[in-house]
């Protein structure tokens, strides 16, 4: 996963896509977390954004950094890993994901809060605030 930075505007307006761009250049150089809100300067206006999903958080935001908008009431976040996702296991504060081999624990957010690749992994059980990774001869007990 690369850095990218997910926005909400708090205004009203149509945002084409090479919006995001404009707004890129204005953030360049700048660190932005997730659950914060910013403020661009645009022709002497100022406009608000809710920081949905910085990854990762805090970011420094730069010219690799992809930034998407999200609006209206529905906040939808997509999340590329790069390889086949073999299953989802939802929890209390957030997700698990299967990737082969590889056990990803994400926050609610989508922010990535623990990554590891497990040679013999067996499987996963979750609780409202665990993940426990079964693997070999033994577990491994993650508290995000």
């Amino acid at each position: 996963m690369g850095m990218r930075l997910v926005l909400k505007p708090l205004f009203e307006a149509e945002l084409t896509p090479d919006f995001a761009e404009v707004i890129k250049g204005k953030l360049l150089g700048k660190e932005v977390k997730t659950g914060e809100k910013v403020v661009v300067e645009l022709i002497g206006e100022p406009l608000h954004f809710k920081v949905l999903l910085a990854e990762p958080s805090p970011l420094k935001v730069d010219k690799s950094t992809k930034i998407e908008f999200s609006t209206g009431d529905l906040d939808v976040i997509n999340i590329e890993f790069g390889k086949e996702v073999d299953d989802v296991i939802t929890f209390g504060k957030g997700f698990v994901i299967l990737l082969g081999n590889e056990v990803v624990v994400l926050s609610k957010e989508g922010q990535k809060v623990y990554s590891e690749e497990f040679k013999s992994l067996k499987g996963i059980r979750v609780t409202e605030d665990l993940v426990v990774v079964i693997h070999g001869s033994g577990v491994k007990i993650i508290r995000p």
